[in-house]
């Protein structure tokens, strides 16, 4: 057995601390405020944020009020989001983010007295929010192959009008994890171990028709995934016959 460095144990594993890193990374990138001078993405308070997986397929759409470096951390590091913890979101799946910002809104936090100005200006501030959730959303399903992402719950209907403000989009995995998980079998196999275990948490719990309908889209992804490694292996030609390697 090759020497181990002792202190090794002390960190997490190499797959582990390179999204940690890459995610630092975009978090930390400079977006041009439209009102002028420059913010890390990540600081931003209220935005919509989407993930994407290995063959640019949206995945996810969320929104957040409490800060984008906070939420898409708290998704991607296993920091017990609902949809980690219930299995619906898989951090391994995600190769990009994308995220849209709403600089005019950095100001805004829900006061304590529910009337007055300041409560008007939270509610037309989550209106806004919810509205942008909901044209990404839309834009996600309709641009996806099976016109459905893994969210359980679909984003509220917009009370206002909105045109989508500026976002960036970057990859948050290192081309050497990307040649561990974009691999065919990998991804093949991943998908059915997310699979199992968010049946496992159905069968175990009474729950609502939005998780059963995630498993159905990743089922229906595993075979999409699994159909295109057949194919592209040679399909129903390449599929041996009995007696084939038996000695004459």
């Amino acid at each position: 057995m090759p020497d181990r460095d002792p202190d090794s144990i002390n960190f997490p594993p190499f797959e582990t601390e390179d999204l940690r890193t890459n995610l630092t990374r975009f978090l930390d990138r400079d977006f041009s405020d439209p009102a002028g001078g420059t913010r890390k993405i990540g600081n931003y308070k209220w935005g919509v944020y989407a993930f994407f997986d290995y063959d640019g397929e949206p995945i996810y759409v969320g929104q957040t009020n409490e800060m984008l470096r906070t939420r898409i951390r708290r998704h991607l590091t296993n920091q017990r989001t609902d949809a980690v913890a219930m299995s619906v979101l898989d951090p391994f799946e995600v190769y990009e983010i994308e995220v849209w910002p709403l600089p005019d809104l950095q100001g805004v936090s829900k006061p304590r007295e529910r009337s007055g100005d300041r409560w008007d200006a939270w509610l037309a501030a989550i209106d806004k929010l919810n509205a942008l959730e909901r044209i990404v959303y839309d834009r996600a399903i309709e641009a996806s192959e099976f016109h459905a992402v893994l969210n359980e719950k679909d984003p509220p209907r917009a009370k206002t009008s909105l045109t989508p403000p500026p976002s960036m989009r970057a990859c948050v995995v290192s081309p050497e994890v990307y040649a561990i998980r974009s691999h065919p079998d990998f991804r093949n196999a991943r998908r059915a171990l997310i699979i199992s275990r968010l049946a496992q948490v159905i069968s175990e719990r009474k729950v609502q028709g939005g998780l059963r309908r995630v498993l159905l889209t990743q089922a229906k992804r595993l075979q999409w995934l699994a159909e295109r490694r057949y194919n592209a292996l040679g399909g129903a030609a390449s599929v041996e016959r009995e007696g084939d390697d038996e000695d004459s």
